[in-house]
């Protein structure tokens, strides 16, 4: 997958456009350190590795172990669905083939969901249905 987006190059662009929507998003812009640099340059060695391109993300990192990475930060719903929303954008102009789209899509649809720490708080109780003893 990684000759057939165009390499290296494909991967920059894919995360610089995504990370051009983050930086002005309400929800996701709290969650990163003021320079957006560093993630950018991680988030594109992983995805490029992930895609079959070379083990630099490993070779800097180690293992992405991206659950652990990300367990500092509160990731729910509202979380998830914002980062969706800026990688399907940037997906989108990428103008891919439809396979190759739908491959890359489906996978971030599942990481983004598997990332997800935070539940959504429980409704609360009526205490007047309860039975008094």
């Amino acid at each position: 997958m990684y000759d057939a987006v165009g390499g290296q190059a494909f991967f920059d662009q894919l995360v610089d456009r995504f990370y051009d929507g983050v930086a002005d998003d309400p929800v996701l812009r709290p969650l990163y350190p003021e320079d957006l640099g560093p993630s950018r340059h991680r988030l594109a060695g992983f995805l490029a590795q992930y895609w079959g391109g070379p083990p630099y993300y490993s070779a800097e990192r180690g293992h992405p172990r991206l659950r652990m990475r990300h367990a500092p930060f509160e990731i729910g719903g509202a979380e998830r669905d914002a980062w969706m929303g800026h990688m399907r954008l940037s997906l989108a102009a990428a103008e891919l083939p439809e396979e190759i789209h739908t491959a890359m899509l489906d996978y971030f649809e599942s990481a983004a969901t598997h990332l997800i720490n935070k539940q959504p708080p429980a409704p609360p109780s009526d205490s007047r249905s309860l039975p008094i003893s």
